[in-house]
């Protein structure tokens, strides 16, 4: 059987400059033992959804590996740059072997490549880009002007991406987790750390909004001794209120806090409930 044609792994923009072309000869997959395939010490990636790699398991079972890992080799055998999910999907399905491209690189290009493949995969969470990034610069001494040619990115991208980790543990912790959003934490930076733990609680126990944490956030930020306004709801204050008002009138309330005040919304379901409710608020005297 003749060698498969190459072709482009598309594993993203600006990987094919990381990847050190010696000759078009050196691109054709090989296949390797999975036994003889080190983990890569520079992967970013802290979580692996189970259910999507047992989806990915069963796929290969079927179709096979259609993708070749990326590996470089070692001394007593090859170690992973790109391609963790395929390898640990093939073990699953019970393969021996999978495709590889093998290639010589640095560290930092393997840790490149590495960030470059999740990202462009929506595999990493802004918290894993972050720590990646700063590997990067850390370890590597590159520049955020680096950086961005290395994976691709504008530099104020990095540069934005980098500052989630001057959050508090607990905001970082929520983001990397699932619990708050990229946006939420955004908005909280630039806060004091006390400020960061108290909102942070109230965006995930509030549910609220980019928009309204960017709200609070702003009002905040006008009137800094205004906190304590603020640190009833953030603590669940709110939320024990609503529910005496939803115990006394038997049935939902809302309270909303606004700029110069705020509201309290009584719902009811029908002309009797209305009555009711009437009678309860003004003692039965119309």
């Amino acid at each position: 059987m003749s060698p498969p044609a190459e072709r482009h792994i598309g594993l993203g923009r600006g990987l094919g400059a990381l990847i050190p072309q010696t000759s078009p000869a050196g691109a054709v997959p090989v296949e390797i033992p999975i036994s003889r395939i080190k983990g890569n010490p520079y992967q970013p990636r802290q979580r692996v959804e189970q259910q999507a790699l047992e989806r990915l398991a069963a796929s290969i079972a079927v179709h096979g590996v259609l993708q070749p890992v990326l590996v470089t080799e070692v001394l007593d055998g090859y170690q992973l740059v790109a391609g963790e999910r395929r390898v640990r999907a093939a073990q699953i399905a019970g393969l021996e072997h999978v495709p590889a491209i093998v290639r010589q690189m640095a560290p930092r290009d393997q840790l490149a490549i590495s960030i470059v493949e999740n990202v462009q995969r929506a595999d990493l969470n802004a918290m894993e880009e972050a720590h990646a990034y700063r590997q990067l610069a850390d370890e590597f001494k590159l520049t955020q002007d680096e950086i961005a040619t290395r994976v691709g990115k504008a530099r104020p991208t990095i540069a934005n991406i980098l500052r989630l980790l001057d959050l508090e543990a607990v905001v970082q912790e929520a983001l990397g987790g699932g619990h708050i959003t990229e946006g939420h934490a955004r908005a909280l930076i630039g806060t004091t750390p006390a400020v960061q733990r108290q909102l942070v609680d109230a965006v995930i126990s509030r549910g609220l909004s980019v928009r309204q944490t960017e709200e609070l956030v702003r009002r905040l930020r006008e009137r800094p001794t205004a906190i304590s306004r603020f640190k009833a709801p953030v603590e669940g204050e709110m939320e024990r209120l609503e529910e005496d008002l939803r115990r006394a009138l038997g049935t939902k309330v809302v309270l909303a806090r606004s700029r110069k005040g705020g509201r309290i919304v009584i719902e009811y379901y029908s002309d009797e409930e209305f009555s009711r409710l009437f009678d309860r608020l003004t003692g039965g005297n119309a």
